[in-house]
């Protein structure tokens, strides 16, 4: 008998009785739970859940939809139910620096990463050889102040014609639209250089280097209209010395934001991540 599996994701207000309600109900459709995180969180009294379960032969997301009817108007609950037989399709946009984008390749190439990527979209021809060579379609849309609308609105049309769950900004050197921003919250997934103090524009890492920080790292984050202010996936930090030269510092960070954000990319596509307001609850 084969065993199709589901990961089921839901919030709520928190409240007495709501795993018990849905633990009932998926043990009448014959779910076995293979794994299980909740978190409450007490400031918002909201209350999450994730949940891995394996179900008989022919039953499917609807039967799992159908089941929890009754707690999903009882406690007023978001449910989400995602097939993970279904391999998540995603857009990787990149500009000039590939070594996040690369990475991303290579971990779907081991297996790492289940996902399928159904285009590269950039504003620089640099990375069409790698397109070729994955055979990955590849989108070469250059951006400026008067075609800047209508590039978002094929990037709208290539994630919708596509079925893209996901688009990665890749060190994609375009900051997108509030419109955009907006339209798609949730739905991209933003690489971005993060420093104590904070560098912004050219040369964040020459920046940190001449002033000396001892701390360099990246954080992986949810776009909104609020530039690099989205809700964290996730972060690292790596310890740097006075000895390290400004290309010593680019390096570490190249590898840093790869990491970093290959491991948002996989914790969102493994619907591991849950917005909370400006805040995530990110289950391991």
């Amino acid at each position: 008998m084969s065993e199709p599996h589901f990961v089921i994701t839901l919030a709520c207000a928190d409240q007495p009785g709501i795993v018990a309600a849905v633990t009932t109900e998926l043990a009448s459709i014959g779910a076995n739970i293979a794994e299980s995180s909740q978190f409450w969180d007490r400031q918002t009294n909201r209350f999450f859940m994730r949940i891995a379960v394996t179900l008989p032969e022919k039953a499917g997301s609807a039967t799992i939809t159908r089941a929890l009817k009754a707690p999903m108007a009882r406690f007023d609950m978001r449910v989400d139910v995602n097939d993970t037989s279904v391999k998540p399709k995603i857009i990787i946009m990149v500009s000039k620096f590939d070594h996040a984008m690369l990475h991303l390749i290579y971990q779907i190439r081991v297996g790492w990463l289940d996902a399928e990527v159904v285009g590269i979209v950039s504003n620089h021809e640099d990375s069409r050889r790698t397109a070729e060579i994955e055979g990955i379609p590849y989108h070469y849309w250059p951006v400026n102040k008067d075609n800047k609308e209508a590039q978002e609105e094929q990037l709208l049309k290539l994630a919708s014609d596509s079925g893209a769950d996901l688009v990665i900004l890749a060190r994609y050197m375009q900051v997108l639209s509030n419109n955009l921003s907006r339209r798609l919250f949730g739905k991209v997934i933003n690489i971005h250089h993060s420093f104590l103090p904070s560098f912004k524009g050219a040369k964040p890492y020459h920046q940190a280097h001449e002033r000396g920080v001892k701390l360099i790292g990246a954080t992986a984050h949810y776009v909104t209209a609020d530039l690099d202010e989205g809700p964290i996936v996730d972060q690292e930090t790596e310890r740097v010395t006075h000895a390290m030269t400004a290309e010593d510092f680019v390096a570490a960070g190249r590898d840093i934001e790869a990491r970093v954000l290959a491991r948002a990319v996989k914790m969102h596509l493994e619907s591991r991540v849950m917005l909370n307001g400006h805040k995530t609850v990110v289950f391991s």
